[in-house]
C-alpha cells in the first residue's frame, strides 16, 4: 500500500538522517514500536528524506499508509490524515475484515450521521484506531507517514498524542512480542510560531520514551554541490562552475530552493529571480498557457486534487486537460498520485502558485470548486471544503451554511474543538449575510448561535473561550431583548465563570439573570436560573442565600415537572447536608437516576462527582473508584470527556489510585489520559506527578513548574504548588517551601478570603523543611535563628488547624485532612522542643485510613522518636514497615532514607556478601545494574526501564557511589564478586 509516486530525486547529503530512519524501521520490525518526528524548514527535505525511507519500507515487506495534512485556513477537516490512511485501507478488499471488526472507524470512512450517532464516544474511536494498526502490524510491518503536521487540526493532534502515548508504541506486559510499527510524522519547523498549537504537543510527545525528535537541518555547501551536480547529470546539460557556485550560494542549504533555482536557469528562464517566490513561478511560467490555467485551478483546490473535480473547475476538454497535466508533470510541477488525483510536488509551489492569482480569478475558482462540490450533494464530509471554498469566493451566504453543516458534522464525530471553529466562522459569517439568506431553523439567531459556540467551547476544554463567546452574546443581547433570553444568556455566563474560577464575577451574572424574570409564576428560565445562582451563592460564601434559593427552586421544578433541573437543585442540595450525610447521598442517587431518566448527560457527572468526592473525603477510597468509573464512561458515551467535572473525575480518580497506593495504575492511567485532554486538562495528571516527585523523577518539578504558565486555572495552581512545595521541602529548602505554601494559599483563597482546603497538607508539608531547620539551628547554636523557625512553624500550625477545623460546608474536614493535621501538628513539636512519640503515632494511624506512603513517610521519624527514647524494638518494626512500603512503591528518595536510619541506628545487620543486598541497592537499581552488566548505555537503560536517560544516569551514579566504583566496569566487576548478579551474569 505504498505510495505510488514515490520520487526518482537522488537523495544526496542525508545518509546519517536516512540511516536513523532505516535504523528505527529495524527496530520497529523486530517489534520495538517507535515514532520519530521529523522537523525542518520548508523545502529542506523532509518529504525527499521519508519518500525515500518508504520506498526503502516497502521493497522490504512493510506496508506503508500516508496520510497528508492540508491547511485550510483557520478551520479543518476532522481527522483528515487518518481518514486518508484509512480511505487508502478501505479501497483494497484484503483489509475489510480488520475494519469490519472496528465500527467506530465508519464515521472516518463516510458512515453517515446515524452510524456516527451510535459508535460511541470519542475514546472509542481512538482506541478502534490504535487497535487496527496493532492488528495490521500483526500480519506485516507497518509504517505511517503523516505529513505536514503543522497543518493538523485539532482533533488529529489528539488521535496522534493518543496512538503515541497510550495506543500503538505501548510495550505490551508479560514479555509479550511488541508492535511491529513505525510512525513518521513531519512538519516544518519554521511555520511553528510561538502559539502555534502543534507545539506543546511536541514538547509532551518527545518526553515519551518511544518518540524521538530528528531536525533536518540545512544541508552543508559541499552537499548542495553534490545535489546540484546529480541533477545537472539527470538534465543532461551543463553548467558554468559560477552558475553552480551561485545557485549553492543562494539555496543556502535548502535542496528545494536548489533544486528550483537549478530549473530556473533554462537559457529561455532570462536568469535567476531575487526572491523565492519569483524561483517558484518561473517553472510555473514556462510551460504553456493551458498548463498555466490547469496549475491555477489545482491551486485553488489545495495541495490535493481529484481528475475529476480539476477537470469540470478547469473547463477544459480531456484531451487538453490530460496534454497540460502530461506536461506539468513532466516539469516536475505536479505528481501523480493514488486514487485518480493529482498533487504539488511542494506546497511552497502551490502556495506560490496561489498567491500569484488575481483576486477575481481565485474568487472566481474558488466559487467554481464550492459548486462542484454541492453539485455532488451536501454530504456533511465535504462541508468544511464548501465552507472554505464559498467563503473564498464570497459566496458568504452559502458559506454561513456550508460553515453550520461542517459544524454539526464535527459534533457527530465527537471533534468539539472543530465544532467550535466552525461556529466561529460562521458567527464571522453572520452580520455579513442579509436576515433572508440565513439558515432557518435551530440556532437561526446570532445570540443562540454564540451560546451554542459557547457550550462547544466548555466541551473541548476551552473553559475561557467559553466565557468569551458567553459575554459576546450578552453584549449582542440589548436592553429591549427579551427577558427570558437575556437571563439564559446571564446564567449561562454565570456558569462558564464558574469553570475559570471568577466567582465574584459569576455571582453578579446569576443574580442579574435571577432579577430579570419573575419567580411566580415559576417558569423553566427561572427555574435554571435560580439553580445556577444557588451554585455561585455557595462558591462566593452565601450558603444561607443558595440553600433558600435552591429549596424554592425544587419547589418550582417539581411543580412545572422539570426533571433535569430537579436533579441539578438536588445535587445543590445535597452539598448542604454533607455528601456523605445519609440525607445527602440519598438527593445524590436520586438526582443521578433523575437525570439519567431525563437524557441530561452534564447533570447526570455533576452527581457522579459528588458521590465519588463525598467517598473520597470520607476516605472511602475503593467505594470511590466504581462512581468515578461510572461517571467517565458516560461522559465518553455523551462526548462530554473534555468538559469540567469529567476533567475533575479524571483527576479524583488518579488521586485515588496514588492515595491507595496504586502506582503503576495511576501513571498508566495519566499517560492515558494524556491522550485525550484538552489543554485545561493538564491538571489531571497532577497526582502522577507526585508519583514521579515521590519516585525520585526530577522531571516532575519541571513539569509542575509547566502547569504555572499560561492563564490562571485554579487546579493547575493546586497542583503545581504540592509538588513545588513538597520539592523544596525534600531538599531541604525551608524558605523556599514556606513561600511556595504561602504564595500558593493567598492565591487559592476564595472570594471571602477563606483559605483552601489543601492549606493543612502544604502547611503540613512545609513544616517538615521548618523543623529540620528549627533542630539544626539549635544543634549549630543559633538561637535566633532557632526562634526565627518556632515561630514559622506556629504560624504554619496555626494555618493547617484553621483550614482543617473548616473543611465542607464549615465542617470539620475529612480523614485525609485530618491525617495531614496529625502530621503537621508533630513537625510543629518536633520543630519547638524536638521529636514526640505521642505526635507522631497519632499522625501514623490518622494515615491508617488508606495511603501507605504518607503512612510510611510518618512512620520514619516515629522511629526516629522511639529511638530518642530507646524503645528499639519498636523503632525497628516502624523502620521495617516503612521500609517496606517504599520499596513496593519504588519510592527511592524515602526508601534511602529508611535504609540509612537502619545503617546508622544498627537496627538491622547489614547484607552478607552473596545476598541481594536489599538495604544497598533499591529494587529500580538493581534493575539498572543488570542492564548496566550488558553493557547498555544509559539512553538504552533509559528505554528498557522506561525512564529518561537523565534518571538512568542518576542511578548509575547512584550505583557507583554505593559499591564504591570508579567506574561502571569497576561496579559490575564489585557487582559481580559480591554477588548482587546472580549466575555471573547479568541476565
Amino acid at each position: 500500500m505504498s505510495n505510488s509516486a514515490f520520487t526518482v530525486t537522488p537523495l544526496v547529503g542525508r545518509e546519517e538522517e536516512f540511516a536513523r530512519l532505516t535504523g528505527v524501521l529495524e527496530r520497529a520490525r523486530g517489534g520495538e514500536a517507535r515514532a520519530v518526528l521529523v522537523a525542518g524548514d520548508a523545502g529542506v527535505g523532509k518529504t525527499r528524506l521519508l519518500d525515500e525511507v518508504a520506498a526503502r519500507a516497502a521493497r522490504d515487506g512493510v506496508t506503508v499508509l500516508t496520510g497528508h495534512c492540508v491547511d485550510l485556513g483557520d478551520v479543518g477537516l476532522p481527522y483528515l490524515p487518518f481518514t486518508e490512511v484509512l480511505g487508502a485501507l478501505a479501497a483494497d478488499e484484503r483489509f475489510a475484515p480488520v475494519l469490519a471488526a472496528r465500527p467506530a472507524l465508519g464515521r472516518l470512512l463516510g458512515g453517515g450521521a446515524d452510524s456516527a450517532r451510535d459508535m460511541g464516544g470519542r475514546l472509542r474511536l481512538f482506541e478502534d484506531v490504535a487497535g487496527l494498526l496493532t492488528d495490521l502490524a500483526q500480519s506485516a510491518p507497518l509504517l505511517i507517514v503523516l505529513e505536514d503536521l503543522h497543518w493538523a487540526d485539532q482533533s488529529s493532534r489528539d488521535l496522534l498524542r493518543f496512538l503515541l502515548s497510550r495506543g500503538v508504541l505501548q510495550r505490551p506486559a508479560g514479555g509479550a512480542p511488541g508492535s511491529r510499527l513505525a510512525v513518521l510524522g513531519s512538519y516544518r519547523a519554521d511555520d511553528l510560531h510561538r502559539r502555534h498549537p502543534l507545539r506543546p504537543l511536541l514538547a509532551e510527545l518527545v518526553r515519551l520514551p518511544s518518540v524521538e525528535r530528528l531536525e533536518l537541518r540545512p544541508m552543508a555547501d559541499a552537499e548542495v554541490t553534490r545535489l546540484v551536480r546529480v541533477l545537472q547529470d539527470d538534465q543532461q546539460g551543463t553548467l558554468p562552475e559560477a552558475t553552480v557556485r551561485r545557485i549553492v550560494e543562494r539555496a543556502e542549504g535548502n535542496a528545494f530552493y536548489a533544486q528550483e533555482l537549478l530549473a530556473a536557469t533554462d537559457p529561455g528562464a532570462g536568469g535567476v529571480p531575487d526572491a523565492l517566490a519569483d524561483v517558484l513561478l518561473i517553472r510555473f511560467e514556462q510551460v504553456s498557457d493551458t498548463a498555466q490555467q490547469v496549475l491555477r485551478t489545482a491551486a485553488v483546490a489545495g495541495r490535493r486534487v481529484e481528475h475529476e473535480l480539476l477537470r469540470e473547475a478547469a473547463g477544459l476538454p480531456e484531451e487538453a486537460l490530460e496534454t497540460a497535466l502530461r506536461e506539468a508533470v513532466e516539469r516536475r510541477l505536479l505528481v501523480s498520485a493514488d486514487g485518480d488525483t493529482y498533487s504539488f510536488r511542494h506546497a511552497l509551489a502551490r502556495e506560490a502558485v496561489y498567491a500569484d492569482l488575481l483576486p477575481g480569478e481565485r474568487a472566481r475558482l474558488h466559487g467554481a470548486f464550492a459548486r462542484l462540490l454541492a453539485g455532488r450533494g451536501r454530504c456533511a464530509e465535504t462541508a468544511a471544503e464548501r465552507a472554505h471554498h464559498y467563503r473564498e469566493s464570497h459566496d458568504l451566504p452559502e458559506a454561513l451554511t456550508a460553515s453550520l453543516e461542517a459544524a454539526d458534522h464535527a459534533k457527530r464525530l465527537g471533534a468539539p474543538a472543530e465544532e467550535l471553529r466552525h461556529l466561529e466562522a460562521a458567527l464571522d459569517l453572520w452580520v455579513s449575510v442579509p436576515a433572508e439568506a440565513r439558515p432557518e431553523g435551530e440556532g437561526g439567531d446570532r445570540i443562540t448561535l454564540m451560546l451554542r459556540a459557547s457550550a462547544a467551547a466548555a466541551h473541548a476544554g476551552e473553559s475561557h473561550r467559553a466565557v468569551s463567546l458567553a459575554r459576546a452574546a450578552l453584549a449582542g443581547v440589548g436592553r429591549d431583548a427579551d427577558s427570558e433570553l437575556a437571563a439564559r444568556v446571564r446564567y449561562t455566563l454565570a456558569g462558564n465563570l464558574l469553570d475559570v474560577d471568577s466567582l465574584t464575577a459569576a455571582y453578579a451574572y446569576s443574580s442579574e439573570a435571577l432579577a430579570l424574570i419573575p419567580a411566580d409564576p415559576p417558569s423553566p428560565t427561572w427555574v435554571w436560573a435560580a439553580a445556577t445562582h444557588a451554585l455561585t451563592a455557595r462558591q462566593v460564601g452565601k450558603a444561607e442565600i443558595a440553600q433558600r434559593v435552591a429549596q424554592q427552586a425544587l419547589k418550582a421544578a417539581e411543580a412545572l415537572d422539570l426533571t433535569d433541573a430537579r436533579a441539578d437543585l438536588l445535587v445543590s442540595l445535597a452539598y448542604f447536608d454533607g455528601r456523605r450525610s445519609p440525607e445527602g447521598r440519598a438527593r445524590l442517587l436520586e438526582a443521578r437516576e433523575l437525570a439519567r431518566g431525563s437524557g441530561n448527560a452534564p447533570v447526570e457527572l455533576r452527581a457522579l462527582f459528588h458521590l465519588a468526592i463525598g467517598a473520597f473525603e470520607a476516605g472511602a477510597l475503593q467505594e470511590c473508584l466504581p462512581w468515578l468509573d461510572e461517571g467517565l464512561d458516560r461522559a465518553r458515551g455523551a462526548g462530554l470527556l473534555s468538559s469540567p467535572y469529567p476533567l475533575e473525575m479524571r483527576y479524583l480518580r488518579l488521586m485515588a489510585l496514588y492515595s491507595v497506593g496504586r502506582w503503576d495504575d495511576c501513571v498508566r492511567a495519566a499517560e492515558q489520559d494524556a491522550g485525550v485532554l484538552p489543554a485545561a486538562g493538564a491538571f489531571t495528571v497532577g497526582p502522577a506527578l507526585f508519583v514521579r516527585l515521590a519516585r525520585g523523577d526530577a522531571s516532575a518539578v519541571e513539569r509542575a513548574e509547566e502547569l504555572l504558565r499560561g492563564p490562571f486555572e485554579w487546579m493547575s495552581v493546586l497542583v503545581a504548588g504540592i509538588v513545588l512545595t513538597d520539592a523544596a521541602a525534600q531538599r531541604g529548602d525551608a524558605e523556599g517551601s514556606v513561600a511556595r505554601m504561602r504564595a500558593l494559599a493567598e492565591t487559592l483563597k476564595d472570594d471571602s478570603g477563606t483559605l483552601p482546603d489543601v492549606t493543612v497538607r502544604l502547611a503540613a508539608l512545609a513544616l517538615s523543611a521548618v523543623a529540620d531547620a528549627a533542630v539544626a539551628s539549635r544543634a549549630s547554636g543559633d538561637e535566633p535563628a532557632a526562634r526565627r523557625w518556632t515561630d514559622t512553624a506556629a504560624e504554619l500550625v496555626g494555618l493547617a488547624r484553621q483550614s482543617a477545623g473548616r473543611g465542607v460546608n464549615g465542617r470539620r474536614q475529612g480523614p485525609e485532612g485530618l491525617a495531614w493535621l496529625a502530621r503537621a501538628e508533630a513537625e510543629c513539636i518536633r520543630a519547638q522542643r524536638g521529636l514526640d512519640p505521642e505526635a507522631w503515632a497519632a499522625a501514623v494511624t490518622a494515615f491508617d485510613y488508606g495511603d501507605p506512603y504518607e503512612q510510611a513517610r510518618a512512620r520514619v521519624p516515629f522511629a526516629e522518636a522511639l529511638l530518642a527514647a530507646d524503645r528499639r524494638e519498636e523503632a525497628a518494626a516502624e523502620a521495617k514497615a516503612a521500609r517496606e512500603t517504599a520499596a513496593r512503591l519504588g519510592a527511592t528518595p524515602l526508601l534511602e532514607r529508611v535504609d540509612a536510619l537502619l545503617r546508622r541506628a544498627r537496627l538491622a545487620e547489614p547484607a552478607p556478601a552473596g545476598s541481594s543486598g536489599p538495604a544497598r541497592l533499591t529494587a529500580r537499581e538493581q534493575d539498572v545494574l543488570r542492564l548496566l552488566a550488558l553493557g547498555r548505555s544509559n539512553r538504552q537503560i533509559g528505554e528498557e526501564l522506561f525512564i529518561t536517560g537523565k534518571t538512568a544516569s542518576v542511578h548509575v551514579s547512584n550505583i557507583l557511589a554505593k559499591l564504591g566504583a570508579a567506574s561502571r566496569t569497576e561496579a559490575v566487576a564489585i557487582a559481580y564478586r559480591e554477588g548482587l548478579i546472580a549466575g555471573g551474569r547479568a541476565g
